[in-house]
């Protein structure tokens, strides 16, 4: 009997996940939503494969908070893993019910039927009959037990091809995100957004607002929250824009610059915790090295957005947040109404990985949609909203520290790492949604909190090195409070902590005159680890390396995501002046069995043009009036005349389940950045993003 995952332990009943339709086609429900990933289209093709059927016969419904399945927040890479898991065996029991009552319609044997595209056929002849003409006689409503086998792997046609995106043709004709949404007498709407938490709105010229609008527009006011509704898009805009220049408040955060610096950061106070071996009393060689980052946005491509209405006591909210089921009990919690009176559903947005504004704008739409019943309202943030309100990613420093054996290899190795949390997803650690800042009685404080390590870990995550040493353990300082929101943004803590663990091997490495990957071989028994490493290190010709210092380099990077998915060797190759530019990328993962490879490149080469820009350009700065870097002016992020050429391979380990693999190349693309630099220097840049006055300042010293 399969052990069920966490998704179906949660959803034990079949018709959550599974119904026949009349179109001769099957809906598929998920609790995971697309965030541009490819994951419903390989959904569809486990649902696919199980059942015998096309890809065009299954319709994904995700991110339904009535109809499917509640499977939390589409994070951490978790998706195929648990779904897709869950998805397997339902289908699977699913088919086999579906045979059994077959075989009793036609009185046939179970083993004389075959399926194909859901067609029963009886030793090789068409019955007549299919999956839609005998669903009636399925009990559906029955919990999934577990105990039909999927099929083997040596039987599959669908899971394992590059299947066409099915997301894809309704984005490429103008129709596909939320942002395109419309419904009959649908009503634009912005905000006035509250400068920060505890600040009260003294005054505001309404009739200089109107003014400015240059046509009707209505005003909504809860308490410290204001949103400007209408027929015009551009008026409520210019609304919103001018309520900013004409409103007074009391209470307004005032940042300083040095408050995003990650110095600033590590000096406040934490909750320190050790997880890990413990401490070795040994009197070997011991060094340390310190690395940072600053904070980081998550720079989505258009602003956060959610269409609301509320009619006859129900309220209904589209949104292209990452948990519909959570959303709906937040915004429930938030407005005070029962759960059953709140829907959520999730429509397609341009794009984020990780926690922005979305959920944010989902309330904001609520609250306007409740205040105006039976208006349907499009709500969506402006530009300098979503850089300046949405959580950011924490800034964060690591100290490596290790003792070292007469041969220069670790004996004793501790991460130590400052951050603000990176699990404040609304509902977690006393997290919540921000427009509850601006209501007459605001949540209580948020708590420190940060994600598990055996959950993943937030800004512990990948603390932890692959490499064999006598005893590893994380000496982690959640800092208590910052001025600013943090939450999770794709890799989590995951990318300095790799960025700082691999530019700490590169540099043990060269103490002992070692080349840096003969060096990582050395320390690494684990055998799909050695493969990707030495993968990518062949497709790169690391041989022809040189011994560096002379403004171009070679670096590797290596990680197997949250230490349990997918494995991941990157080697870069960058030139290096009065700044960096990153030539060439090669990547070698093992994600186990892969679903869609040509999904699975996409997503690879997706998170490595991230990191790149993560590591040489990202930066959120603040000043007085709150986050100052609010346009891509002021936080610039990657061109596409800057990304390199990427090259990746998937290393064939089929044979092992499915990993998580959509955040498991940025660490080790950052690392390899680094470490090329480091090469092309001959010294080392420890704080990211590695900018231009950073690179002189290296270079001068």
């Amino acid at each position: 009997m399969a052990e069920l995952t966490f998704s179906l332990k949660d959803n034990p009943r079949i018709d959550r996940w599974l119904r026949f339709e009349p179109d001769r086609r099957v809906r598929i429900g998920t609790g995971k939503v697309e965030l541009g990933q490819g994951v419903l289209t390989a959904l569809a093709q486990i649902a696919a494969e199980e059942l015998d059927l096309s890809i065009d016969q299954i319709r994904m419904m995700s991110g339904n908070s009535v109809e499917g399945p509640g499977e939390g927040y589409t994070a951490s890479s978790w998706s195929i893993e648990h779904s897709g898991g869950a998805i397997r065996l339902v289908a699977a029991e699913v088919r086999a019910l579906a045979l059994k009552q077959a075989a009793l319609r036609l009185n046939a044997a179970p083993d004389e039927l075959t399926i194909v595209e859901g067609a029963f056929l009886r030793n090789g002849v068409s019955s007549g009959i299919d999956y839609w003409s005998i669903a009636g006689e399925l009990d559906l409503s029955a919990e999934v037990t577990g105990s039909v086998p999927a099929k083997p792997q040596s039987a599959y046609r669908i899971v394992g091809t590059s299947v066409p995106r099915i997301d894809l043709p309704a984005k490429l004709t103008g129709s596909g995100f939320i942002q395109d949404m419309t419904l009959p007498g649908m009503l634009h709407a912005r905000t006035l957004r509250q400068p920060g938490r505890g600040a009260e709105l003294i005054s505001l010229d309404e009739n200089a607002v109107r003014r400015r609008a240059g046509a009707e527009i209505r005003i909504v006011r809860v308490e410290n929250f204001v949103a400007f509704v209408g027929v015009d898009e551009t008026a409520v805009r210019t609304a919103a824009v001018a309520a900013s220049e004409r409103a007074v408040w009391t209470g307004a955060r005032s940042l300083r610059p040095e408050q995003a610096t990650p110095g600033w950061v590590a000096s406040q106070p934490s909750d320190d915790r050790l997880m890990g071996d413990p401490r070795p009393e040994l009197a070997l060689d011991r060094v340390s090295a310190r690395f940072t980052r600053s904070f980081l946005s998550h720079g989505s491509i258009a602003p956060s957005c959610a269409v609301a209405v509320y009619r006859d006591g129900m309220l209904t909210v589209w949104s292209h947040g990452q948990g519909m089921q959570p959303l709906r009990e937040n915004i429930a919690k938030t407005l005070g109404l029962p759960l059953g009176n709140v829907a959520c559903h999730h429509v397609q947005g341009p794009g984020c990985y990780g926690h922005n504004g979305a959920d944010d704008a989902a309330l904001d739409a609520a609250l306007a949609a409740m205040a105006m019943p039976g208006s349907p309202i499009r709500l969506m943030w402006r530009r300098e909203e979503e850089f300046g309100h949405e959580p950011l990613s924490s800034a964060m420093t690591v100290a490596v520290h290790a003792a070292l054996d007469p041969a220069g290899r670790p004996l004793d190795w501790t991460t130590e790492i400052w951050s603000a949390t990176h699990g404040q997803r609304p509902g977690v650690g006393g997290a919540y949604l921000l427009a509850a800042d601006a209501l007459k009685e605001p949540p209580p404080g948020r708590k420190p909190f940060d994600i598990p390590l055996e959950r993943g870990g937030g800004a512990a995550r990948n603390g932890i090195p692959l490499y064999e040493m006598g005893a590893k353990r994380i000496d982690f300082h959640l800092i208590h409070d910052v001025p600013v929101r943090t939450s999770s943004l794709r890799g989590l803590g995951a990318t300095l902590n790799v960025f700082a663990i691999e530019g700490f091997v590169d540099d043990l490495a060269a103490r002992v005159g070692e080349d840096p990957l003969a060096y990582r071989l050395s320390m690494l028994s684990d055998p799909r680890a050695r493969r990707v490493v030495e993968k990518a290190a062949a497709m790169a010709n690391w041989a022809s390396r040189d011994a560096g210092g002379t403004g171009s380099g070679f670096g590797i990077g290596l990680a197997r995501y949250k230490n349990s998915s997918a494995y991941a060797a990157v080697v870069a190759a960058a030139e290096v002046d009065e700044a960096v530019r990153v030539t060439d990328v090669w990547c070698a993962v093992d994600a186990g069995l892969v679903i869609n490879p040509d999904g699975l490149v996409n997503q690879i080469e997706g998170n490595i043009v991230q990191a790149i820009s993560w590591t040489l350009i990202e930066e959120v700065r603040f000043g007085p009036q709150g986050i100052s870097t609010t346009d891509w002016q002021s936080y610039p992020v990657i061109r596409f005349s800057d990304i390199p050429e990427i090259c990746v391979e998937l290393v064939d380990a089929s044979e092992h389940p499915p990993l998580g693999v959509g955040e498991c190349a940025g660490g080790p693309t950052a690392a390899a950045i680094g470490n090329a630099v480091a090469h092309a220097l001959g010294t080392r840049i420890h704080d990211m993003p590695m900018t231009r006055d950073r690179i002189m300042a290296a270079i001068l010293a």
